[in-house]
């Protein structure tokens, strides 16, 4: 989106409804772009080239130590800047590899984002994407010099050079947006298995049954020491209801699903309630690409 000479990109939180950390391994996922949350990114043309510090993100003033003590207990050392930075750095030696001579013109960066931090919701990603959205809307870059297809792992590895592991799966889902079935085989991107017919036929029994699976082979993989007290007591509480439920992505937060219905979607919002924990009823964000089919 272009406002006067400026661009916005916005890219929302994206949820790995079966398989995660499978993409990893060479495995296979179903991931869905989740509107409820984003992270946006604005591009203004200048002479040279800036990063402005978001005021919450990448504070560097505090009232008192204390302040400061648990503004980093809870979101870490680093904002958003770090990671424009990288994005932009990947993208300039992409386009230098590709031998496709960049526009001499800066430009000034700002970003804003609502993702909740640390809760497996991929915010980083999304901010990085985002970026790299508007560096190439901003220098038109044609599609042969970055293909949509190239986007996911050009993303990847301005997130690997700030030491961010991480498999694929996100950076696919918020290059696409929507719902995507993903196979990492290594040796072809084969589609098939059974999270994406019981999507396809509507089962949610199936489904729910995959997603309980999913999450109970992570825990036999991992350990419970390793998924946190507090992420086992969501999962615990969504299935108390006859919920099924799973990390988004590697904790934070659960995705949940009532294959009841309305009801027992009910019973779910009192039992998060009661237990402190708020539920907010998902939002799939529509496709930005049509992924080509097998």
């Amino acid at each position: 989106m272009a406002t006067g000479n400026s661009i916005t990109s916005r890219v929302h939180a994206r949820v790995g409804l079966l398989g995660n950390p499978s993409d990893g391994f060479f495995g296979k996922t179903i991931s869905f772009s989740l509107g409820n949350f984003y992270a946006e990114v604005t591009l203004s043309p200048q002479d040279s080239v800036a990063f402005e510090p978001h005021p919450e993100h990448d504070c560097c003033h505090y009232e008192s130590l204390e302040a400061l003590a648990n503004k980093v207990a809870t979101q870490g050392y680093y904002g958003g800047i770090r990671l424009l930075m990288a994005i932009c750095k990947r993208f300039h030696e992409h386009c230098t590899q590709q031998q496709y001579q960049l526009p001499s013109r800066g430009f000034s960066m700002r970003y804003t984002t609502n993702i909740p931090r640390q809760a497996g919701l991929s915010g980083s990603s999304a901010l990085v994407c985002a970026g790299l959205n508007c560096l190439l809307q901003y220098y038109q870059v044609p599609a042969l010099v970055l293909p949509v297809e190239q986007r996911p792992s050009l993303v990847l590895s301005a997130e690997a050079d700030l030491g961010i592991t991480a498999g694929l799966q996100d950076r696919v889902i918020q290059v696409y947006g929507g719902l995507v079935y993903m196979d990492f085989d290594c040796q072809h991107m084969e589609v098939h298995g059974s999270g994406r017919v019981a999507l396809r036929q509507g089962d949610t029994d199936l489904l729910a049954l995959l997603m309980n699976t999913n999450f109970d082979l992570r825990r036999e993989m991992f350990g419970d020491a390793a998924l946190g007290e507090t992420n086992l007591s969501m999962v615990a509480i969504a299935r108390s209801v006859g919920a099924a439920a799973k990390f988004t992505g590697s904790g934070g937060a659960v995705v949940a699903l009532c294959p009841k219905g309305q009801e027992q979607e009910q019973q779910l919002q009192d039992a998060c309630a009661a237990a402190g924990f708020q539920c907010v009823l998902v939002q799939v964000a529509p496709a930005i690409y049509q992924a080509k089919p097998s």
